[in-house]
């Protein structure tokens, strides 16, 4: 509603009828609010043959929230700053699956935040995932893992169960 909102402002658009159907578990930490409002704001501007760049998307999606201008080129990218400074990253996962394990343990944005301590690799999160997806476990890290891991050892044990059942690569997302 916020991103029909925001198009209404600006443009002379009609009414839509919006139908959400949610595929990404809430609390996933996968951005499912930020990719259906950017969705809304995709959608709208094919509806309504806006023509709207990119950029153009990303600034007002950028009104919505601070991961939602990820979620408009539906490329892998690496965000820094607050998530705003995006750049396009090749990652090497063709012929891999992604499963995602999403238990009933939830965790607030606070809980998470309020534990974790970011360290600067030596090496840039770039280089790293330029690596191999094999040679990712142990260098591509989730910050949030040590104190929620601790919180919550289930998690833990999920991700020792995927790599003993042989997944190339686990953590935790959000």
């Amino acid at each position: 509603v916020k991103a029909y909102r925001l198009l209404k402002s600006r443009y002379d658009i009609g009414g839509v009828d919006i139908t959400l159907r949610k595929r990404v578990p809430f609390g996933a930490g996968l951005g499912g609010g930020s990719s259906d409002a950017t969705t809304v704001l995709l959608g709208l501007n094919q509806l309504f043959e806006l023509g709207l760049s990119d950029e153009e998307l990303e600034s007002m999606a950028a009104e919505l929230g601070s991961d939602t201008p990820f979620f408009v080129r539906c490329v892998p990218q690496l965000c820094e700053g607050r998530g705003e400074l995006m750049s396009r990253v090749d990652l090497p996962l063709k012929g891999l699956w992604l499963l995602l394990v999403k238990p009933e343990v939830g965790i607030s944005t606070r809980e998470a935040y309020a534990g974790v301590k970011p360290e600067v690799p030596a090496t840039s999160l770039r280089e790293r995932l330029s690596c191999a997806v094999e040679q990712w476990q142990g260098s591509v890290k989730n910050d949030f893992e040590k104190s929620v891991f601790a919180s919550h050892p289930r998690l833990r044990e999920i991700k020792e169960q995927l790599l003993a059942g042989g997944a190339v690569y686990a953590a935790m997302s959000g």
